[in-house]
């Protein structure tokens, strides 16, 4: 189960043969989605931000929350056209969905939203079908909101799996509104948490750099009965790409 860094890089350097046809293009998240994504597949917390998709993938857009309690949850997307949400579920567990039933799954922005990431990437890849791609980018922290907090250890990741996440939120939130909105008043930070709580927002749980990324991955790999392999690791301007593909031949 271990990574093998020269089979990581044989596999890259194949894999970009996919992209042959698109010469002229520059390599992103729409030319990466034609060249990966085909079947029935899911899009979880697409929001207003859909990722494009190539005539042969067809979406099914997966969310918490219905699209009328989404307005009511993020109001500062009033005037964005959110996706219709065609499944209301909770985008870690995905307890609606069928074990192998699933092309691929996109899921852009969200793992960080996770507050069991780990336990998010395991029901994410017991949907797919054997070969399946899991379509993941995650923004690095440096490039972000989220620039001034301290990236998330892999202890804390793990203990997060294995005892569940109630230990930490808390923690996470309190970070989150003292870094990020940047509140100095003690009786107002309690008031904001409280709120975020109270309220269930989801803020970014968990924050990585592009290396701490593929190290968590790897990780994940190494340490659990999950067999996938690196497809692709792009680093798309303040984002990082990755095409995970589900080990097993195609039914």
């Amino acid at each position: 189960m271990g990574m093998n860094l020269r089979r990581v890089a044989k596999r890259f350097a194949t894999n970009l043969r996919k992209f042959s046809h698109f010469v002229g293009r520059p390599l992103d998240r729409d030319v990466i989605a034609a060249a990966y994504l085909h079947g029935a597949g899911l899009e979880i917390g697409a929001l207003h931000n859909p990722l494009p998709v190539p005539k042969l993938a067809h979406v099914k857009y997966v969310d918490r929350l219905s699209v009328e309690d989404l307005r009511n949850q993020y109001p500062e997307l009033a005037s964005e056209p959110l996706v219709h949400v065609d499944i209301v579920d909770n985008g870690e567990e995905l307890a609606t969905i069928p074990d192998a039933s699933q092309d691929f799954v996109i899921a852009n922005h969200f793992l960080e939203h996770c507050q069991n990431p780990i336990r998010a990437l395991l029901n994410h890849f017991r949907v797919l079908k054997p070969d399946g791609i899991l379509y993941l980018a995650l923004p690095d922290k440096r490039y972000s909101f989220d620039s001034e907090r301290p990236s998330t250890a892999l202890d804390h990741l793990w203990r997060d799996f294995q005892e569940g996440p109630k230990w930490s939120r808390q923690q996470h939130v309190e970070e989150y509104v003292r870094l990020v909105q940047k509140i100095r008043d003690h009786a107002e930070i309690d008031k904001a948490i409280a709120h975020l709580l109270e309220t269930d927002y989801s803020i970014h749980y968990h924050v990585w750099t592009e290396i701490e990324m593929v190290e968590f991955l790897a990780s994940v790999r190494q340490r659990l009965p999950l067999d996938f392999e690196f497809e692709l690791i792009f680093k798309n301007r303040l984002e990082i790409i990755f095409v995970l593909r589900k080990a097993g031949a195609p039914a």
